[in-house]
């Protein structure tokens, strides 16, 4: 089963007890929090050498870093497809979207 993820909208939990809607949380924070920002766990997050460059360039960059910052901090979840909100509610701002599965324990 699939879900969509993105970076806004979502209660966190400190202790979240189902494991798919912890999975989801940690997703949609490794996509809402900048990389350096959290202390003690400074690769935590998205880089934001994306910032200012031109849209195309910026969504294949973010995409990898997302990709990459996921399966670093949230092997649980496998990406299935990353795109952008870029209505004119987000006009200047690569809003990401993701469509994740969740890997079952084995």
């Amino acid at each position: 089963m699939s879900y969509t993820v993105t970076d806004a909208g979502r209660a966190y939990r400190l202790n979240e007890r189902n494991r798919t809607e912890a999975i989801l949380q940690n997703v949609a924070l490794i996509l809402s929090t900048a990389q350096g920002t959290a202390p003690m766990y400074r690769g935590f997050g998205l880089p934001l050498d994306a910032l200012d460059l031109p849209h195309p360039a910026a969504k294949a960059k973010l995409a990898v870093a997302i990709k990459e910052a996921v399966e670093a901090y949230e092997p649980r979840a496998e990406i299935k497809t990353i795109r952008f909100d870029e209505t004119d509610a987000n006009a200047g701002r690569l809003r990401p979207i993701l469509e994740v599965n969740i890997i079952e324990e084995s």
